[in-house]
């Protein structure tokens, strides 16, 4: 590697501990968050209802295009991509290494990934590997992606969300294979094309997610809104934001000041990008995907969160509620397990997390692990 590619590596690591030490700061320990029902009564006091009739955030969107009925009305300044992958990167057991490989090598695959000469066990379905908000498929899954695939699984991942800070993606956009930063409804039909074309590769009717962060909550949009629901059995989630974030209660007094009428979110969004603020506590996509419910009958889900988590705050509201023909098996990497200590970005880094995702694969025949594994560093 030449030392201009390792100085730009240094200063998007730097970068992300940059962010994280300010969140931490900001926020200080995840256990310190507010519980369920005093989030419940900050949004209940804070946060508008969503307005009336049919927004972008509720209708189906084809590929960074328009609807399969018309043209969809987004957000000025949203444009964005998804890229598949090109070559193969290493394994890895550490997120910052893989982060800092994935600057200088935005677009290569996880290990094993994208293997469309793979062939899917009887039984099984092809796995979609769904990054989360500022990463890549490459660094959000290369511990991940080589587990599964050496146990038998297909495994496939894209990038989605790619954008600039002149269409909303942020500060952060700068970061080669810092993604998902582009508007959610649209990364949900870009979502869509993706497994459509796994399955038409495959010939697989379904495919089983795997999402980490942004990446579980973009599986439900995909499932409610891009025709999801038919074309998923499985939908394993780390860390996700399922009910939004409040950033221990950053998110939250955000939105009550936006709903004044003071568009404070929207300076928000020069840094985070806007995908980062429709992961807002009481935003309009976090309310579309929630409304009338968290599941979608025939989807079995399992749910994994980390008490340590400094951004999906409070943990606890990633978990979701089984509705009618709907199982929900919400986890907590530290029950049974102390060692883990695991936070939002090292989680998909986490022995214990990778068992808990092949055992929801399997069925239960997987053991389960519990070995050491640290705060952001892993």
């Amino acid at each position: 590697m030449k030392s201009s590619s390792l100085r730009r590596a240094s200063v998007s690591c730097a970068s992300v501990l940059a962010a994280a030490g300010l969140a931490l700061a900001l926020a200080g320990p995840a256990t310190a968050a507010p519980s369920v029902d005093q989030l419940t009564a900050n949004i209940k006091a804070g946060v508008k209802a969503p307005s009336a009739g049919t927004t972008a955030n509720q209708r189906s969107v084809t590929p960074n295009a328009a609807a399969a009925s018309g043209p969809v009305s987004l957000p000025a300044g949203t444009n964005s991509t998804s890229r598949e992958t090109s070559g193969v990167g290493p394994a890895q057991t550490r997120f910052i290494p893989a982060f800092a490989y994935s600057a200088t090598h935005p677009d290569v695959a996880p290990p094993g990934a994208n293997n469309y000469n793979c062939k899917v066990r009887q039984g099984d379905r092809p796995i979609v590997m769904v990054h989360g908000t500022w990463e890549s498929a490459y660094d959000n899954f290369a511990m991940i992606s080589p587990e599964l695939t050496n146990a038998g699984y297909c495994t496939y991942t894209f990038n989605y969300g790619i954008t600039n800070i002149q269409s909303g993606g942020g500060i952060i956009s700068l970061i080669p294979g810092a993604n998902g930063t582009g508007d959610i409804p649209r990364s949900g039909g870009q979502l869509q094309a993706f497994i459509d074309s796994v399955l038409s590769k495959t010939g697989a009717s379904k495919v089983d997610i795997v999402g980490h962060s942004q990446g579980g909550l973009l599986a439900r949009q995909y499932m409610k809104f891009n025709g999801g629901a038919t074309k998923v059995q499985k939908l394993i989630t780390l860390g996700a934001t399922h009910h939004g974030t409040t950033l221990d209660g950053i998110g939250t007094l955000g939105r009550a000041i936006n709903n004044l009428g003071i568009d404070i979110l929207s300076v928000a969004q020069l840094p985070v990008g806007v995908s980062g603020i429709q992961q807002v506590v009481g935003s309009d996509v976090i309310n579309a995907v929630n409304a009338g419910g968290d599941t979608v009958p025939g989807v079995d889900y399992t749910v994994i969160r980390t008490l340590r988590d400094e951004v999906t705050t409070p943990s606890q509201s990633t978990f979701l509620t089984a509705g009618p023909g709907a199982t929900v098996n919400n986890v907590t990497l530290q029950n049974l397990c102390p060692l883990d200590q695991s936070d939002h970005v090292s989680m998909s880094y986490s022995p214990r997390a990778v068992s808990l995702i092949k055992r929801a694969l399997d069925g239960g025949k997987t053991p389960l692990v519990c070995r050491p594994n640290g705060f952001l560093i892993g």
